[in-house]
């Protein structure tokens, strides 16, 4: 007869991961996080079979052994051992996906761009459903989590670690709500996943938008020039504004003011939530000069798309595509940037200012409390200069 209660109180505590029988289908199951659950295993047609039970902290050895020993007896009568252990759920209780829907639902008035939204739904319901979308909050483990993050964490780094995020928040959201006293959250990093998985930092290099060299700028906005429709003035404008590709083709008429020579930008359309003064040079002008010859009635817009809506980014890519094939719009604040720094003696706080970059240095920031608009006029006005002058000659793609 095989022997049983072969563990002992102190080793429940004290053994390493792995699996540890205690005799008789009973076993500790110990993770590589120091969680410690017991589990009955069997074979069933050659076939390993594992039920859990319950964490050690809800089940007492004493306890353990009592219930695989009813465990037993049920598999010598022929029946499923695993019904001694099922509780019937409370078919009102919150699954996984009905607290990432309320959670969305919750938050969606506070999220600038309605895309946020939109993106949260998508990776929770490609990823994180189909595994544990039907679970209640407390019934997920972090072997759900890491089945789920695995197969995407090296080949999709940043949306792996976006779902994770997301997860995470999810299940702190189910806890607070539901008042649970959860031990950890599986999706949690710190002293959790970080001891499984990588740092998604040393996985997957940043890629940056593809940016046209500052010499062959120039070449593109005289190519850009020969261009007579909407999507071509918005890019000029873009271009020479180093604006943000949505700040510029969300630019409404009320933010120009024509004798001033200046764009404001609220806080509301900005990636970090401040207001921003863009200085326009003489090229920018023109382009608005264009757009108000242009303007129906009394749009809002400057760059008014179909039905009066925001310009697509498809339509802005079409047009630079047609011209730099390999360029992203947003590849240009970088030419912009580098073009200032080797070719001008402007300091790097009046470059940064221009493209509206938040100084990560807490204290240069608290001193720096002027915008510098006038050395970025001037600086602004160079680089509409510089777009204008001559430069590379561009190759323009030829299209069917």
């Amino acid at each position: 007869m095989a022997k049983i209660k072969l563990l002992t109180a102190r080793e429940i505590d004290t053994l390493p991961a792995g699996f540890h029988s205690d005799g008789g289908n009973l076993y500790l199951k110990v993770r590589d996080t120091g969680s410690r659950a017991w589990v009955f295993r069997y074979k069933l047609a050659g076939k390993a079979i594992e039920i859990g039970l319950s964490p050690v902290a809800d089940r007492s050895l004493s306890q353990a052994r009592e219930l695989a020993g009813r465990m037993r007896t049920a598999l010598a009568n022929g029946t499923n051992p695993a019904t001694l252990v099922r509780v019937k759920r409370d078919t009102t209780a919150m699954t996984f996906a009905d607290h990432a829907v309320e959670l969305i639902e919750g938050k969606r008035s506070g999220w600038r761009n309605a895309k946020h939204a939109a993106q949260w739904t998508a990776t929770l319901q490609q990823y994180a459903f189909p595994t544990i979308g039907g679970k209640l909050p407390a019934e997920i483990t972090l072997a759900d989590v890491k089945a789920i993050l695995l197969p995407i964490w090296a080949t999709k780094t940043e949306t792996a670690s976006r779902l994770r995020q997301r997860i995470e928040a999810v299940l702190d959201y189910a806890a607070v709500h539901e008042g649970a006293h959860v031990r950890y959250n599986p999706a949690r990093w710190k002293a959790n996943l970080e001891k499984v998985l990588p740092a998604a930092s040393k996985v997957a290099k940043r890629v940056h938008h593809a940016a046209a060299d500052y010499a062959d700028v120039p070449g593109i906005m005289s190519a850009l020039r020969e261009k007579d429709f909407l999507s071509a003035y918005c890019l000029r404008f873009t271009i020479l504004t180093a604006a943000r590709s949505g700040e510029a083709r969300g630019a409404m008429w009320k933010e120009i003011d024509f004798a001033a020579k200046t764009w404001t930008i609220p806080a509301a359309r900005m990636k970090a939530e401040v207001l921003q003064r863009v200085p326009l040079n003489d090229e920018a002008m023109q382009v608005l000069a264009k757009m108000r010859e242009w303007r129906m009635g009394d749009s809002e817009r400057v760059f008014m798309g179909e039905r009066g809506g925001l310009l697509s980014d498809v339509a802005i890519n079409k047009t630079l595509h047609s011209i730099a094939p390999d360029v992203t719009v947003h590849g240009f604040r970088s030419s912009f940037r580098m073009w200032g720094a080797e070719t001008t003696t402007y300091p790097s706080a009046v470059l940064e200012a221009a493209l509206a970059h938040v100084n990560p240095n807490e204290v240069e920031a608290s001193y720096q409390r002027s915008d510098l608009f006038e050395r970025r006029r001037e600086l602004m006005q160079a680089w509409g200069n510089y777009c204008g002058s001559k430069g590379n000659v561009i190759q323009i793609v030829k299209t069917a």
